[in-house]
């Protein structure tokens, strides 16, 4: 959701901007497939073109050498030219153990931020939020119980969501309380644990 709202402000401040958002499973799916077809200009036109370039779960990225590799240049290409790059990762660069521990440096040269987990009433309104753009009815009471058990991230959050949808499209019976606890009893991590 920050990654989109990133991109999405950086495209109405500036509408001419080359900006994609993408994930380092897409950036290195990406990156194979241009190996395969003999394609590698096209692969680094598409992005070391960009204005800004926003790749999400870069922890994934790591130890992937060839792709590292690659992303490392890519990074250096964005900067030199004085463009932006925005990377999210579930841990801080410290945290991380590369392979290649320059493109962890790089990862420091900017801003690091710490975005903490939503509050409770956050995550109350994301869970209604994404219900309603799926077109799933979900009683409050439901809501309150998958947002006060779900608490690290919202991934996890929207995931509980569509496992809760599946159920209901299966049963065709309206969900409960008791039916969420069955449901994702096997999914709560233990953090998540109510």
């Amino acid at each position: 959701h920050l990654m989109h709202a990133i991109g999405n402000a950086m495209r109405q401040e500036h509408p001419r901007a080359r900006v994609l958002y993408t994930t380092s499973e897409q950036f290195v799916n990406d990156f194979i497939n241009s190996i395969h077809q003999n394609k590698p200009e096209e692969f680094r036109a598409k992005y070391r073109s960009l204005d800004c370039l926003l790749i999400d779960d870069i922890q994934f990225l790591i130890a992937k050498e060839k792709s590292e590799h690659e992303f490392f240049h890519t990074f250096n290409s964005l900067f030199d030219a004085k463009k932006q790059v925005v990377i999210s990762s579930d841990r801080s660069p410290k945290e991380m153990a590369p392979s290649e521990q320059r493109l962890i440096s790089r990862f420091e040269w900017g801003v690091v931020a710490d975005v903490k987990t939503p509050d409770l009433e956050t995550r109350i309104a994301i869970l209604r939020k994404k219900a309603d753009t799926e077109g799933f009815y979900v009683p409050d009471d439901v809501i309150v119980f998958v947002a006060s058990a779900v608490k690290t991230n919202i991934r996890a959050l929207e995931g509980s969501l569509i496992r809760l949808k599946a159920f209901s499209s299966m049963t065709g019976s309206a969900l409960t309380v008791d039916d969420a606890k069955e449901i994702l009893k096997d999914s709560l991590s233990p953090e998540d644990a109510p």
